[in-house]
């Protein structure tokens, strides 16, 4: 980075530095032009100098999305009209435009933290807040994420149907409809927002907020992509839901 560069944004392998006292759009026009998904706002995303900081403000009028700490520990749901600063070394942002989902980094040149890292082991339990998932639920959210989560590094994915992901893991539509409605219904419990939502589009909202979700919060990893190789469906019919 240049010594006038405040923010640096990465996509898709290349690099946008932002000069100090600059504006930088993202959307579907603008400085980072995403693509001609007509799901995304002509401008959705804005990074601007103000005040003393580096924002992240959320220009758009229905999309919304979800912004992470590198380390996935620290999350924040980012509304139309809704804006952040950036105070991470690397902060990760992820959102969906219809059946699409995409991922960003901002790199700050000074950032005001840096995130420590804290190690922990958790015996093999995976876990989202308090609430345990069961080796299906797993299987489940890594079928929805596989796609974000076999791409290098930031870009753009689709997210697959129910129909799409039941024929990854060998489940009728129905069982992976039925296991889908309980770990969006433990999300909503622990506060994850966009876990319900109306009739018309409530469909591809949750499966895109669940991905964003578990991709911001690292609670999946490609690391965990052997998994739908490996474990047969057999093999966790009998768990409870």
């Amino acid at each position: 980075m240049s010594g006038t560069t405040g923010v640096t944004v990465e996509f898709a392998g290349e690099y946008f530095p932002v000069e100090n006292g600059g504006r930088f759009i993202v959307g579907r026009e603008g400085d980072l032009e995403l693509d001609d998904n007509l799901f995304l706002h002509r401008h959705f995303l804005e990074i601007s100098d103000a005040d003393g900081l580096w924002w992240l403000s959320n220009v758009g009028t229905r999309l919304t999305a979800t912004v992470t700490d590198s380390g996935g520990g620290i999350q924040a749901w980012l509304a139309p009209g809704a804006r952040l600063p950036l105070v991470f070394e690397k902060t990760t942002v992820v959102f969906s435009a219809g059946p699409t989902t995409y991922e960003l980094t901002l790199h700050a040149a000074e950032p005001a933290f840096r995130a420590t890292r804290r190690e922990h082991d958790d015996g093999g339990a995976s876990t989202i807040g308090d609430v345990p998932l069961t080796l299906s639920q797993k299987l489940l959210i890594l079928a929805l994420a596989e796609p974000q989560l076999r791409r290098d590094g930031t870009g753009m994915s689709e997210i697959p149907t129910s129909a799409k992901a039941a024929e990854r893991l060998g489940w009728t539509v129905t069982r992976f409809n039925r296991k889908l409605d309980n770990v969006c219904d433990k999300f909503d419990r622990v506060g994850v927002p966009g876990m319900r939502g109306g009739q018309r589009s409530f469909a591809t909202n949750r499966r895109a907020r669940l991905v964003e979700h578990v991709i911001a919060s690292r609670l999946v990893t490609k690391d965990d992509l052997p998994l739908l190789d490996t474990a047969h469906a057999d093999e966790v019919e009998g768990e409870q839901e």
